[in-house]
């Protein structure tokens, strides 16, 4: 094993270890300036390999980074992508609630995003049109994302490796795909979330603002993982929530989120917190 590759395998371990311990981890590209991308990938491959041999099943991926209003923000200018897990996905109530303890996560935020599922598999280089026929349903969710890195300060390569700051997936009424007409592109991509925090609104985002709509970031991240040396598949099934639609927002045990969709095809969500 060359040091590159025992040092990727060691910060697979060391991630796995952190997420259990819910600790911090000093920055991967700070201790070293050679870990890439390519780098980070693999080590996204051991973690993946590390849980589903402990029982945890693949469920589908996170897309993280298409909200183009946050690059700055963040030192990121390109998504990011990661496994979600049976673990890591549960679905609200038929009211459009849930409640999730706050404990396993390292600086928690909350991003509201579009969620598809796929009734058939997808190929590289299909179109938003395309895309659209293979895909089952549509739902608004919340994801929490996390970090173990201080201040959420890091670059891409280092984001990748930490589980695609993927931590929980909480997914609402699911509606299919048909009901969004003959251009679901356009359609979604008109789509309106305001967030809210215990009763007083946060931020209201425009889902144009993932790379356009929510399917031409499917499309953008379809064709990336088509070009990536793991050949992770995508499968009947897989669950994808797409990129927050503002930015991602702080929690704290105790408090209510919830969100107001502009179109009533969607369901709003409520998320409640505790410790």
């Amino acid at each position: 094993m060359s040091p590159e590759a025992a040092a990727d395998h060691a910060a697979a371990h060391a991630l796995i270890e952190a997420r259990d311990e819910a600790r911090l981890l000093p920055v991967f590209t700070a201790v070293d300036s050679s870990f890439t991308l390519e780098r980070a990938y693999a080590v996204a491959d051991e973690i993946r390999r590390l849980r589903i041999a402990a029982g945890d099943t693949p469920r589908g991926y996170k897309i993280g980074f298409t909200n183009r209003g946050i690059w700055q923000r963040y030192g990121v200018h390109a998504p990011i992508w990661g496994p979600i897990w049976n673990s890591t996905l549960e679905f609200a109530n038929s009211a459009g609630e849930a409640t999730v303890s706050l404990a396993p996560f390292v600086q928690p935020r909350l991003e509201p995003d579009i969620v598809f599922s796929f009734a058939r598999a997808p190929a590289a280089g299909m179109d938003e049109a395309e895309l659209a026929a293979c895909i089952d349903w549509v739902a608004h969710g919340f994801e929490i994302v996390h970090t173990h890195f201080n201040g959420w300060r890091f670059q891409a390569a280092d984001t990748v490796a930490d589980f695609a700051l993927h931590g929980r997936l909480v997914v609402g009424a699911r509606v299919p795909i048909a009901r969004f007409g003959a251009d679901a592109a356009a359609e979604l991509s008109k789509l309106r979330i305001t967030l809210g925090r215990d009763g007083a609104e946060v931020e209201t985002g425009h889902a144009e603002i993932v790379l356009g709509g929510p399917l031409t970031a499917l499309r953008v991240w379809v064709g990336a993982m088509a070009a990536q040396p793991q050949r992770w598949p995508i499968e009947r099934g897989d669950i994808v929530t797409t990129g927050t639609i503002t930015d991602a927002a702080p929690m704290h045990p105790g408090e209510r989120w919830h969100t107001r969709v502009d179109d009533d095809r969607l369901q709003g969500l409520a998320l409640h917190t505790t410790a």
